[in-house]
């Protein structure tokens, strides 16, 4: 079995067929594995994984909140009184309404959240040098943060 100048014919067999696996890892965890079954794995595209779909619709979902915090913003905000307005005396609102404020806040809080969720997904996704982590999260995540700020100064959530 071991030398070469043996005459022997034991055949050695280095590799475990597909019986033996499937009894060993039967034995083991309880459920029945295949090479075939770890091959489909992996050639399994990875835009037909559950995990990518999921990551998908959080950033999909974080995108869409940042636009319903623009409508909000739009609504929240106080009316531009012109020049011509003043001079005819015309009344505007000038305060912010604090129904929509609080509402764009809150978006804007879950929009940072669904991006910073979706980031380390896909952090712990991509492990490999050719992955590509992506850009739109980093910018999403950018326009989230200077939002927030912006709003906690104008409206004076900061202390001087």
């Amino acid at each position: 079995m071991g030398n070469k100048n043996s005459t022997s014919s034991v055949k050695e067999n280095p590799l475990p067929t597909s019986e033996q696996c499937n009894h060993q890892d039967a034995s083991t965890s309880g459920e029945i594995n295949t090479y075939e079954k770890l091959a489909e794995r992996r050639s399994t595209p990875r835009s037909q994984t559950t995990f990518y779909k999921v990551m998908l619709v959080l950033n999909v979902a974080a995108w869409v909140g940042l636009v319903v915090a623009l409508i909000l913003f739009h609504y929240a905000r106080p009316d531009f009184i012109s020049g011509v307005q003043a001079y005819w005396g015309i009344k505007g609102d000038t305060s912010w309404s604090e129904d929509y404020v609080s509402a764009m806040t809150f978006m804007l809080l879950a929009c940072l959240v669904l991006s910073l969720v979706s980031m380390l997904m896909r952090a712990r996704r991509n492990r490999r040098q050719k992955d590509k982590f992506g850009v739109n999260l980093f910018v999403l995540l950018a326009i989230v943060a200077i939002s927030l700020v912006t709003v906690a100064t104008t409206l004076g959530l900061f202390p001087d």
